[in-house]
């Protein structure tokens, strides 16, 4: 039988534009579904960077 290789995961570094697109969603307090589909990342990613850098995310906090 022949082994299927496991996909390894790449981790994507936030850049400097994309913390300030997520400072710019958190202000005008998009859903995080649709901030997730347009930055191309998980849900659980975003909500992450945004408690380390402080600021609330969604669109009831």
């Amino acid at each position: 039988m022949a082994k299927s290789k496991k996909k390894s995961t790449t981790r994507k570094p936030y850049t400097a534009a994309d913390v300030k697109l997520l400072k710019q969603h958190s202000k005008s307090r998009t859903p995080v579904a649709k901030i997730a589909k347009a930055m191309k990342r998980s849900e659980g990613s975003l909500r992450q960077k945004a408690l380390k850098l402080g600021i609330g995310l969604g669109h009831q906090r």
